[in-house]
């Protein structure tokens, strides 16, 4: 099991001394989230070669591994254009995480809710653009269902997932999603078997509670999602049930802390979950 550290609340850190940083907070790997001195959000990736080759270098020196690069695009969206040019965007992605040596990548749905239709058929066309290239760099996708995407609901993702029929793509758990994609961690995770590949850590409230009025949002019938992503034991997920069924299904992916709530005390945050995660895993072992 490989446990990783979201370092999108240190990203002001440079790339080349990132790999220091993570390991001095407790972590031998990294998911590489969105940052722009690499891969920004929604937008074609900004690292040059000699950077890749130098930040190899760098995690090495380190002891560092890359356990995923986590890309955002917008390669479900209805607008062909963006479409297209979030193909080519992930085509460059691809071969950078080859690059590094990497075999895993990251990412959401992405799409439109209020238009699923039309976004999974431009899903399906990215798909059939971009899965001989990850066979043919040996590089292995997980798909998260995300609020504000065309799929929420994880029993829908997985379904979808199967639908791709193919070994190289598989199911990340998100659980600051929890109250998103159905509340129901043990079913969710059961019924993704051995499509669960990764699950994303940390905490976040019901806003499903006090019959919806955990959070108020103007105007009334809003569409606007809402989530955090906290330290474990500052919203209301159960994470001992969430352990417990990933002991009880052996899973051996990653877990990786992503906590984004807390910029003013990052390392401090960092360093907590590492402690939690293994605790956590200690008392489910």
């Amino acid at each position: 099991m490989r446990i990783a550290l979201d370092p999108f609340m240190i990203r002001d850190v440079p790339l080349l001394e990132l790999p220091s940083v993570v390991a001095e907070l407790g972590y031998e790997w990294i998911e590489l989230s969105p940052r722009e001195d690499f891969i920004p959000f929604f937008r074609h990736p900004r690292v040059d070669d000699a950077t890749v080759r130098k930040f190899r270098k760098a995690l090495d020196t380190a002891g560092v591994g890359v356990s995923s690069l986590l890309p955002l695009f917008r390669w479900s969206g209805p607008d062909e254009d963006a479409r297209q040019a979030a193909v080519r965007y992930w085509k460059r992605s691809i071969q950078i995480c080859a690059d590094l040596g990497v075999d895993s990548m990251i990412s959401e749905f992405n799409g439109r809710p209020e238009d699923p239709d039309r976004s999974e058929a431009q899903f399906w066309r990215s798909m059939e653009e971009l899965l001989p290239v990850f066979e043919r760099e040996g590089i292995k996708l997980a798909l998260e269902p995300h609020p504000d995407d065309f799929i929420e609901n994880g029993y829908d993702a997985i379904n979808l997932i199967r639908g791709i029929n193919h070994s190289h793509v598989g199911f990340l758990y998100c659980a600051p999603h929890t109250f998103h994609i159905g509340a129901d961690a043990p079913g969710i995770i059961e019924y993704a078997g051995d499509l669960l590949t990764h699950v994303h850590l940390a905490d976040a409230f019901d806003h499903t509670a006090s019959s919806g009025n955990r959070y108020i949002l103007n105007p009334p019938g809003t569409p606007a999602r809402i989530h955090q992503h906290l330290d474990i034991g500052q919203g209301e997920v159960d994470f001992d049930e969430l352990f417990r069924e990933l002991r009880a299904h052996g899973f051996a992916g990653t877990l990786t802390a992503c906590v984004f709530a807390w910029e003013e005390r990052a390392r401090e945050s960092s360093a907590f979950m590492r402690k939690k995660i293994d605790e956590y895993l200690g008392a489910h072992s």
